[in-house]
């Protein structure tokens, strides 16, 4: 058996956490809207749990990958964020989603941050990518506050997509964030 651990990454008003099995209704429900055909959906109950478990095992295979979302406020699951990496794919990715609610509060900024800064820290991962699809204007903004630049067009997930590069991070300054041990 393999035994890998998740790191839980604090921010101002969010908690990075592992991916949960009490996550996967909230997965489900984003999966069954049109909002998921720009990350991979929509996606039936399977789908969803695949989803969940390949999440994990991203994680154990790779050593990095992507953490769940939770308000500290009211512990609200609000989506994901993280680094992840597809056999086929040019490089790893910073990728993020959103649950719709918690969209135009800062907190993908925040998450997405957050993420990128222990991916840079930690991870060895700097410099990174995003895969976004063409008509994702939020998550192109996003990329753009975060400092990240168009690069090229590629494909990912078998689509059509804007490849965008963040910029290599000063390793040296201090943690965004703040790390706990557990899941």
């Amino acid at each position: 058996m393999t035994t890998f651990a998740i790191p839980t990454l604090e921010t101002e008003r969010l908690i990075l956490r592992a991916p949960h099995l009490d996550d996967l209704p909230a997965m489900t429900a984003f999966y069954a809207t049109e909002r998921s055909h720009m990350v991979g959906g929509p996606r039936d109950a399977a789908g969803c749990w695949n989803g969940l478990a390949n999440r994990l095992g991203h994680w154990a295979l790779r050593g990095y990958g992507l953490w769940h979302l939770t308000e500290k406020s009211g512990g609200s699951f609000v989506g994901w964020t993280g680094m992840i990496y597809v056999p086929g794919w040019d490089e790893p990715e910073l990728g993020w989603t959103l649950m719709e609610q918690a969209e135009g509060k800062g907190l993908g900024f925040e998450a997405a941050q957050a993420a990128r800064d222990h991916a840079a820290r930690h991870q060895g991962l700097n410099g990174v990518i995003s895969y976004i699809a063409h008509a994702n204007d939020r998550s192109r903004a996003l990329a753009e506050r975060l400092g990240a630049t168009y690069e090229r067009e590629g494909e990912v997930l078998g689509k059509s997509a804007q490849i965008w590069r963040h910029p290599k991070l000063d390793t040296s300054t201090t943690d965004l964030t703040t790390e706990r041990t557990g899941q």
